[in-house]
């Protein structure tokens, strides 16, 4: 994985904690980084290339004036004033290759001397075993400070640990194994075998899971944080998933006095995600 420092730009220490999305369903993770990359005010300061990420190019995601910026699939933003680097991915990695690009993140996050990972992302809720709306939407979260998952630090934000997470089971195991090094047999043929449908096999499955086991195997702390949801407008997911992030690092949304309710700026590109709003003289 290359980095490219664009021109005039230069990298802040101080921006030790790296958030980003793992790609999963309802792009919540992506739409999450969007909203934090705007209100933050986050500046691009460069841009990342693998070869097992999928080549696009868009339109700039944040500036409302077409100043020839154009978005790339991984792009590297930082935010010196709350000491928080972020980068966005826009496009999927390559099928049976989320394990070489998860290694080759973790050398680039692990060289760049950063200290803690949050991994924002979103889960299928058909496959959701205890649904519980009682108090609106549920955190779910994966640590790597203790072998288990588990950490004080979430559990006091009343979240709750991914149940099915278990580092004994063979997929979880086999992550780890490649993480550290040691291939065993090819990613594409072990995920896509027999069994794959079943509920304990879905999570290890997921990007979040390959980045998790990539970045722990670093010695990196690194927290997943975790929403289910289903296809659709998911920007409140967004919102909240956002909320989460910033708890983490002990962010108040307020004092980002955006244009929003809750103190959020509003990424420009949101305007028109889901398309014009239908024509009401047809009804």
């Amino acid at each position: 994985m290359e980095f490219v420092l664009e021109e005039g730009k230069d990298l802040h220490r101080e921006c030790s904690t790296l958030i980003m999305p793992a790609l999963s369903i309802g792009n919540v993770g992506q739409l999450a980084v969007d909203l934090l990359v705007a209100s933050t005010r986050a500046e691009r300061i460069g841009y990342l290339d693998d070869p097992y990420v999928v080549p696009c190019v868009g339109n700039d995601a944040y500036g409302p004036l077409p100043v020839g910026e154009l978005a790339l699939p991984l792009e590297a933003y930082e935010s010196s004033s709350n000491g928080l680097a972020l980068v966005q991915q826009r496009s999927p990695i390559l099928k049976g290759r989320m394990i070489e690009f998860a290694k080759n993140f973790a050398d680039f996050v692990a060289a760049r001397g950063k200290k803690h990972v949050i991994v924002l992302s979103s889960l299928d809720f058909s496959r959701w075993q205890k649904v519980d709306m009682s108090s609106g939407l549920q955190m779910y979260y994966l640590s790597s400070v203790n072998a288990d998952g588990t950490d004080e630090a979430c559990e006091r934000l009343g979240w709750k640990r991914l149940e099915e997470y278990n580092p004994a089971h063979k997929k979880w195991e086999y992550l780890r194994t490649l993480a550290e090094g040691n291939p065993q047999q090819e990613e594409s043929s072990y995920f896509e075998g027999e069994g794959e449908d079943k509920d304990e096999d879905y999570y290890p499955s997921l990007p979040f899971a390959s980045l998790f086991s990539c970045l722990k195997a670093k010695g990196l702390k690194v927290t997943c944080l975790l929403c289910y949801c289903s296809e659709g407008d998911n920007m409140s997911d967004a919102f909240q998933l956002a909320e989460a992030a910033c708890k983490l690092v002990g962010l108040n949304p307020r004092n980002f006095n955006g244009n929003a309710e809750g103190g959020w700026l509003i990424p420009f590109s949101w305007q028109t995600v889901y398309g014009p709003p239908p024509d009401m003289s047809i009804f």
